[in-house]
Protein backbone atom coordinates (compact mmCIF):
# COMPACT_ATOMS: atom_id res chain seq x y z
CA UNK A 1 0.00 0.00 0.00
CA UNK A 2 1.43 3.23 -0.95
CA UNK A 3 0.03 7.23 -0.94
CA UNK A 4 -3.33 6.00 0.76
CA UNK A 5 -3.58 7.17 4.37
CA UNK A 6 -3.23 3.59 6.25
CA UNK A 7 -5.13 3.31 10.06
CA UNK A 8 -1.92 1.14 11.94
CA UNK A 9 -3.56 -2.20 12.94
CA UNK A 10 -2.04 -5.35 14.59
CA UNK A 11 -1.55 -6.39 10.89
CA UNK A 12 0.42 -3.92 10.05
CA UNK A 13 4.39 -4.07 8.89
CA UNK A 14 6.04 -0.39 8.31
CA UNK A 15 9.41 -0.27 6.52
CA UNK A 16 12.65 -1.19 7.92
CA UNK A 17 15.70 -3.11 7.17
CA UNK A 18 15.16 -6.73 8.26
CA UNK A 19 17.34 -9.40 8.67
CA UNK A 20 17.11 -12.72 9.67
CA UNK A 21 20.30 -13.69 12.28
CA UNK A 22 21.63 -16.13 14.32
CA UNK A 23 22.90 -15.45 17.74
CA UNK A 24 25.61 -18.24 19.51
CA UNK A 25 25.49 -18.96 23.11
CA UNK A 26 28.81 -19.48 24.71
CA UNK A 27 27.64 -22.79 24.99
CA UNK A 28 27.22 -23.39 21.47
CA UNK A 29 23.39 -23.31 20.85
CA UNK A 30 22.32 -21.06 17.73
CA UNK A 31 19.13 -18.94 18.22
CA UNK A 32 16.58 -17.83 15.49
CA UNK A 33 16.27 -14.20 15.62
CA UNK A 34 15.52 -10.73 13.74
CA UNK A 35 16.91 -7.25 13.58
CA UNK A 36 14.75 -4.46 12.26
CA UNK A 37 16.49 -1.59 11.44
CA UNK A 38 15.21 2.01 10.36
CA UNK A 39 14.67 2.06 6.41
CA UNK A 40 16.36 5.49 6.00
CA UNK A 41 18.57 6.67 9.03
CA UNK A 42 21.27 5.70 11.60
CA UNK A 43 18.98 4.49 14.72
CA UNK A 44 18.79 6.20 18.07
CA UNK A 45 18.62 3.56 20.77
CA UNK A 46 18.46 -0.32 20.51
CA UNK A 47 15.70 -2.45 21.75
CA UNK A 48 16.28 -6.17 23.16
CA UNK A 49 13.00 -7.99 23.43
CA UNK A 50 12.65 -10.87 25.47
CA UNK A 51 10.09 -12.93 25.21
CA UNK A 52 7.23 -14.54 27.64
CA UNK A 53 7.25 -17.89 28.99
CA UNK A 54 7.86 -20.22 26.06
CA UNK A 55 5.66 -23.37 27.90
CA UNK A 56 3.08 -21.26 27.82
CA UNK A 57 3.26 -19.84 23.80
CA UNK A 58 5.59 -16.96 24.71
CA UNK A 59 8.61 -16.62 21.52
CA UNK A 60 9.80 -13.54 19.55
CA UNK A 61 6.47 -13.62 17.99
CA UNK A 62 4.40 -12.59 20.79
CA UNK A 63 2.07 -9.96 20.20
CA UNK A 64 4.03 -6.56 22.00
CA UNK A 65 7.15 -7.84 20.23
CA UNK A 66 6.62 -8.28 16.73
CA UNK A 67 3.91 -4.99 16.43
CA UNK A 68 7.33 -3.64 17.94
CA UNK A 69 9.29 -4.74 15.74
CA UNK A 70 6.78 -4.02 13.12
CA UNK A 71 6.27 -0.52 13.73
CA UNK A 72 9.63 1.79 16.23
CA UNK A 73 11.85 1.25 13.08
CA UNK A 74 9.42 3.30 10.74
CA UNK A 75 8.25 5.51 14.07
CA UNK A 76 10.76 6.25 15.93
CA UNK A 77 13.86 5.27 14.81
CA UNK A 78 14.50 2.25 17.01
CA UNK A 79 16.63 -0.92 15.98
CA UNK A 80 15.14 -3.72 17.58
CA UNK A 81 16.37 -7.82 18.17
CA UNK A 82 13.65 -10.28 19.09
CA UNK A 83 15.13 -13.85 19.42
CA UNK A 84 13.35 -17.04 20.58
CA UNK A 85 15.64 -17.88 23.47
CA UNK A 86 16.75 -21.86 24.07
CA UNK A 87 14.50 -24.73 22.78
CA UNK A 88 11.64 -21.98 21.64
CA UNK A 89 10.00 -21.95 18.40
CA UNK A 90 7.99 -19.35 16.07
CA UNK A 91 7.37 -18.95 12.23
CA UNK A 92 10.78 -18.40 11.54
CA UNK A 93 11.92 -21.69 13.50
CA UNK A 94 13.62 -22.85 16.50
CA UNK A 95 16.13 -22.42 18.59
CA UNK A 96 18.46 -24.91 19.69
CA UNK A 97 18.83 -26.78 23.12
CA UNK A 98 15.53 -26.92 25.80
CA UNK A 99 13.96 -24.45 28.03
CA UNK A 100 16.14 -24.06 31.42
CA UNK A 101 13.69 -22.41 33.80
CA UNK A 102 15.79 -19.00 33.42
CA UNK A 103 19.34 -20.52 34.20
CA UNK A 104 21.02 -21.42 31.15
CA UNK A 105 19.07 -18.50 29.34
CA UNK A 106 21.88 -16.19 31.35
CA UNK A 107 23.55 -17.34 28.31
CA UNK A 108 20.64 -16.30 25.60
CA UNK A 109 20.45 -12.57 26.77
CA UNK A 110 24.35 -12.44 27.06
CA UNK A 111 24.34 -13.66 22.94
CA UNK A 112 21.97 -10.87 22.81
CA UNK A 113 24.01 -8.22 24.07
CA UNK A 114 27.39 -9.34 22.15
CA UNK A 115 25.72 -9.46 19.02
CA UNK A 116 24.08 -5.78 19.17
CA UNK A 117 27.08 -4.76 20.81
CA UNK A 118 29.06 -6.08 17.99
CA UNK A 119 27.34 -4.32 15.50
CA UNK A 120 28.02 -1.01 16.86
CA UNK A 121 24.22 -0.63 17.73
CA UNK A 122 23.23 2.56 20.36
CA UNK A 123 21.71 2.93 23.48
CA UNK A 124 21.01 -0.72 24.40
CA UNK A 125 17.62 -1.27 26.43
CA UNK A 126 16.50 -4.80 27.29
CA UNK A 127 12.68 -4.64 26.92
CA UNK A 128 11.29 -7.90 28.78
CA UNK A 129 7.75 -9.11 29.34
CA UNK A 130 6.51 -11.51 31.63
CA UNK A 131 9.36 -14.62 31.78
CA UNK A 132 11.14 -11.57 30.05
CA UNK A 133 11.43 -9.21 32.37
CA UNK A 134 12.96 -12.29 34.90
CA UNK A 135 15.54 -12.79 32.35
CA UNK A 136 16.66 -8.87 32.23
CA UNK A 137 16.34 -8.81 35.71
CA UNK A 138 18.98 -11.52 36.53
CA UNK A 139 21.37 -11.37 33.83
CA UNK A 140 21.07 -8.52 31.73
CA UNK A 141 22.27 -5.69 34.26
CA UNK A 142 24.90 -5.14 31.97
CA UNK A 143 27.77 -2.66 31.38
CA UNK A 144 26.62 -2.19 27.60
CA UNK A 145 22.88 -2.00 28.94
CA UNK A 146 21.57 1.93 29.21
CA UNK A 147 18.06 0.26 31.36
CA UNK A 148 15.33 -1.80 31.34
CA UNK A 149 11.74 -1.92 30.58
CA UNK A 150 9.19 -4.42 32.01
CA UNK A 151 5.80 -5.57 30.82
CA UNK A 152 4.06 -7.57 33.04
CA UNK A 153 6.70 -7.88 35.70
CA UNK A 154 5.84 -11.22 37.80
CA UNK A 155 9.03 -11.68 39.63
CA UNK A 156 8.87 -15.25 39.47
CA UNK A 157 12.24 -16.01 39.38
CA UNK A 158 13.95 -13.05 40.25
CA UNK A 159 15.10 -12.58 43.85
CA UNK A 160 16.01 -9.24 45.91
CA UNK A 161 19.82 -10.30 44.66
CA UNK A 162 18.89 -9.27 41.01
CA UNK A 163 16.97 -6.09 41.73
CA UNK A 164 19.54 -4.34 43.89
CA UNK A 165 22.09 -4.64 40.71
CA UNK A 166 19.57 -1.91 39.07
CA UNK A 167 20.29 0.64 41.47
CA UNK A 168 22.18 2.64 39.46
CA UNK A 169 20.33 2.35 35.64
CA UNK A 170 17.14 3.11 34.27
CA UNK A 171 13.86 0.26 35.61
CA UNK A 172 10.47 1.46 34.04
CA UNK A 173 7.86 -1.51 35.06
CA UNK A 174 4.25 -1.14 33.59
CA UNK A 175 2.10 -3.40 35.43
CA UNK A 176 -1.46 -4.02 34.19
CA UNK A 177 -3.95 -2.88 36.97
CA UNK A 178 -5.69 -6.47 36.63
CA UNK A 179 -2.04 -8.62 36.46
CA UNK A 180 -3.33 -12.14 37.61
CA UNK A 181 0.32 -12.41 39.00
CA UNK A 182 1.96 -8.75 40.24
CA UNK A 183 -0.59 -6.15 40.26
CA UNK A 184 0.30 -2.26 41.02
CA UNK A 185 0.23 -2.49 44.72
CA UNK A 186 2.06 -5.29 45.19
CA UNK A 187 4.39 -4.23 42.17
CA UNK A 188 5.24 -1.04 44.21
CA UNK A 189 5.97 -2.88 47.30
CA UNK A 190 8.03 -5.54 46.11
CA UNK A 191 10.17 -3.00 43.59
CA UNK A 192 9.70 -0.52 46.68
CA UNK A 193 12.13 -2.51 49.36
CA UNK A 194 14.81 -3.52 46.80
CA UNK A 195 14.70 -1.25 43.84
CA UNK A 196 12.58 1.82 44.93
CA UNK A 197 14.53 4.07 41.73
CA UNK A 198 12.05 1.88 39.78
CA UNK A 199 9.04 3.35 38.10
CA UNK A 200 5.92 1.46 38.35
CA UNK A 201 3.41 2.75 35.94
CA UNK A 202 -0.34 1.51 36.05
CA UNK A 203 -2.36 0.77 33.39
CA UNK A 204 -5.99 0.78 34.16
CA UNK A 205 -8.46 -2.06 33.07
CA UNK A 206 -5.30 -4.06 31.20
CA UNK A 207 -4.46 -7.77 31.79
CA UNK A 208 -0.96 -9.24 31.94
CA UNK A 209 -1.35 -9.96 28.23
CA UNK A 210 -2.04 -6.09 27.45
CA UNK A 211 -4.52 -7.03 24.09
CA UNK A 212 -6.08 -4.25 22.92
CA UNK A 213 -3.33 -1.78 25.22
CA UNK A 214 -0.52 -1.90 22.40
CA UNK A 215 -0.27 1.14 21.06
CA UNK A 216 -0.22 2.54 25.11
CA UNK A 217 2.69 -0.24 25.59
CA UNK A 218 4.59 1.46 22.65
CA UNK A 219 4.01 4.65 23.68
CA UNK A 220 5.19 4.06 27.20
CA UNK A 221 8.78 1.66 25.39
CA UNK A 222 9.86 4.61 22.86
CA UNK A 223 9.03 7.56 25.40
CA UNK A 224 11.62 5.59 28.30
CA UNK A 225 13.99 4.26 25.71
CA UNK A 226 13.83 7.42 23.30
CA UNK A 227 12.41 10.25 24.72
CA UNK A 228 13.52 13.06 22.14
CA UNK A 229 10.19 11.31 19.97
CA UNK A 230 6.79 12.58 20.56
CA UNK A 231 4.57 10.58 21.73
CA UNK A 232 1.47 9.06 21.59
CA UNK A 233 3.15 7.68 18.29
CA UNK A 234 1.20 8.32 15.08
CA UNK A 235 -1.73 5.69 14.55
CA UNK A 236 -1.97 6.10 10.96
CA UNK A 237 0.79 5.71 7.89
CA UNK A 238 0.96 7.47 4.72
CA UNK A 239 4.01 5.84 3.26
CA UNK A 240 4.63 2.07 1.71
CA UNK A 241 3.81 -0.31 3.93
CA UNK A 242 2.59 -4.06 4.31
CA UNK A 243 -0.36 -6.50 5.92
CA UNK A 244 0.93 -9.82 7.41
CA UNK A 245 -0.54 -12.51 9.39
CA UNK A 246 1.82 -14.50 11.31
CA UNK A 247 1.77 -18.36 11.87
CA UNK A 248 1.73 -19.41 15.68
CA UNK A 249 4.32 -21.92 16.42
CA UNK A 250 3.87 -23.94 19.74
CA UNK A 251 7.41 -25.05 21.51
Amino acid sequence: MVGEVVRITGSTVLPARREAVTLVTEDGLRLVGELALPDDRAPRATLVMLHPLPTHGGMMDSHLLRKAAWRLPALAGAAVLRFNTRGTASEAGRSEGSFDNARGERLDVAAALAFVADRGLPDIWLVGWSFGTDLALMHGCDPRVVGAILISPPLRWSTSEHLVRWARKRVVCLVPEHDDYLPPTEARRRFGADLPTADVVDFPGAKHLFVGQTDEVLDAIVSTALPEVPTPLPRTWSGPCERRQIVITTS
